[in-house]
């Protein structure tokens, strides 16, 4: 799955839009190497987005085309 649709569909970011803009701009990681909006993302990968001063490091949990916004949270867990 691309990352810049993993964030959105995990609403770690809300638009995907918004999510291409963030990464396009350099500030979201995996494993900790910037990448591009078409990077492919896996269970197990660490990722890291930076919004303004604060990080959000997450580890993938699972992956899903698309999920109920209760169900959205179960795809990763915060590391810090």
């Amino acid at each position: 799955m691309r990352i810049d649709k993993f964030l959105k569909v995990s609403r770690i970011i809300k638009r995907r839009t918004v999510a291409k803009e963030a990464c396009d701009l350099g500030r979201v990681e995996i494993g900790g190497r910037v990448v591009k909006a078409g990077a492919e993302v896996s269970p197990g990968d660490e990722i890291t987005v930076h919004f303004g001063k604060n990080d959000l490091k997450v580890r993938v949990r699972s992956l899903a085309e698309s999920t109920k916004k209760e169900d959205a949270a179960d795809m990763y867990e915060v590391l810090s």
